[in-house]
């Protein structure tokens, strides 16, 4: 059965500050917001299993507590209980906060299967749509986020974030989530819940520079991509009607294997060209992403000779000069992509060629040539395009840096999470493994006899 079927809204409501503030607030976008402004927004789902949850038991204690501590965290994250608005006469929209403004927060009862949805096996990616909560936009009015709690009656409940991606990059997006659920599990001890230094927002615009007026620059392209001046986020990159998902796990022993055949092919090609041997970034990212890219490739059977765009999203934090706080809260990343031939991927050298390649991408972020690209959108923007003339783009969400699994609200770790929004832009998903051993979770959306294709690439490919 179809999971809206099994679906039911009990309430939506706003969830406002703790608090009678009368105090009007507006903060700037920077270029890096600018640079996410239409992109579709992010959606991450988290489950929390609890056996034998009773109806009375979450309406009448877990309920309340998260939709206090939710008030309690927006004190200290103030911006995003406003809207982005983008007024006839502002060069660029900004964030607004007025007294009374919130977040929507959707509550939902499901008799889905709870273990069937998070488990890593394949299902269909539209079962998890129900439990994501809609952004509300206009042209010139857009949500900064949504909430969506769903029970399981007697199997637990689900934490759904929908979050415009001009206003929160990853980071900041989980940063969030466990700020709340830092709050949350205090409720009920002495003294007034506080928030840890390292999950204390910072959201002073002033860090980011762009002298040159890089942000303009990336208004007008979105104006000039979609022919409008809005907020309204773009449709879905790619089709997806008949796409399934599924989560795969790289070990730490499947990740030392995979970096071992990759640094031999390496060295075995320097010394035929009698080359000094080059340092490669052999990271747990760099060889997940290399993998799972030639499995993508593989599995899609695209043309030889078809083009591929791969890439990914980097973090510049630590390598702006001056650096931003690592609790900055807002956009401070950037995505950068390598073009290649699809049998690039499939020779059989295919998973060292991707690894070099991403890992000469991350020397040139090291070297700050991709800081406040003035062209970086537009180029993005022509990728999007091509996409609908056969060529493949390879992308990822998440970060094995992100520890979305200690999100704990006080009723144990998330049994699962999931990045929802990938079946809207193709990309894959990534996370630390939930069982903390040093391996990653990998989320994947394919047509379903591509998923079939690649699982048995995915498995075949580790075999000795």
């Amino acid at each position: 059965m179809a999971l809206s079927n099994t679906l039911k809204i009990h309430e939506v409501t706003q969830v406002t500050l703790f608090s009678d503030s009368t105090t009007e607030f507006s903060l700037p976008l920077t270029l890096y917001d600018m640079f996410w402004l239409n992109f579709p927004p992010v959606e991450r789902l988290y489950f929390y299993q609890i056996t034998d949850l009773t109806p009375h038991f979450f309406y009448s204690f877990i309920l309340p507590d998260l939709k206090h501590s939710l008030s309690l965290t927006l004190l200290h994250y103030l911006p995003l209980a406003g809207n982005l608005i983008w007024p006839l006469d502002a060069p660029k929209p900004f964030i607004y906060y007025s007294p009374n403004d919130g977040v929507t927060f959707t509550v939902a009862e499901s008799t889905a299967d709870f273990n069937s949805l998070t488990d890593n096996g394949v299902h269909e990616a539209v079962e998890l749509h129900p439990l994501i909560p809609q952004l509300v936009t206009s042209d010139d009015k857009a949500a900064m986020i949504a909430i969506q709690i769903t029970l399981f009656p007697n199997q637990g409940f689900s934490i759904a974030i929908t979050s415009h991606h001009a206003i929160l990059d990853g980071k900041s997006s989980t940063m969030f989530i466990k700020s709340w659920a830092c709050l949350c599990k205090q409720l009920g001890k002495d003294g007034e819940p506080s928030l840890l230094p390292e999950l204390t927002p910072y959201f002073d615009r002033t860090v980011i520079k762009d002298p040159t007026g890089i942000d303009m620059e990336y208004v007008n392209n979105w104006f000039a991509y979609t022919n409008t001046r809005s907020l309204k986020v773009l449709p879905n990159v790619v089709q997806n009607t008949d796409w399934v998902r599924a989560t795969f796990e790289l070990t730490r022993d499947d990740i030392q294997k995979i970096r071992n055949r990759v640094l031999l092919i390496l060295n075995k090609d320097n010394e035929k060209e009698d080359k000094q041997p080059r340092q490669v970034h052999s990271s747990t990212f760099v060889l997940t992403l290399a993998y799972v890219f030639v499995c993508l490739v593989k599995a899609r059977r695209g043309a030889d000779n078809g083009r591929v765009v791969f890439g990914f999203t980097a973090d510049l934090r630590t390598r702006l000069e001056p650096p931003v706080p690592l609790n900055y809260v807002g956009n401070c990343v950037m995505s950068h992509f390598y073009a290649a031939k699809a049998r690039d991927f499939t020779e059989e050298n295919g998973v060292a060629f991707v690894a070099k390649k991403l890992s000469d991408v991350i020397k040139g972020i090291e070297r700050g040539e991709f800081e406040g690209k003035k062209d970086a959108l537009s180029e993005i923007l022509r990728l999007i395009k091509s996409l609908s003339e056969g060529v493949q783009g390879l992308g990822v969400a998440g970060s094995t840096q992100f520890d979305v699994y200690g999100s704990d609200f006080r009723w144990g770790r998330p049994k699962k999470v999931e990045i929802v929004s990938i079946d809207k832009s193709g990309a894959i998903a990534l996370t630390k493994s939930r069982d903390k051993s040093g391996g990653v979770e990998i989320g994947v959306v394919l047509k379903k006899q591509e998923m079939e294709d690649f699982a048995s690439l995915f498995v075949d490919g580790l075999k000795d």
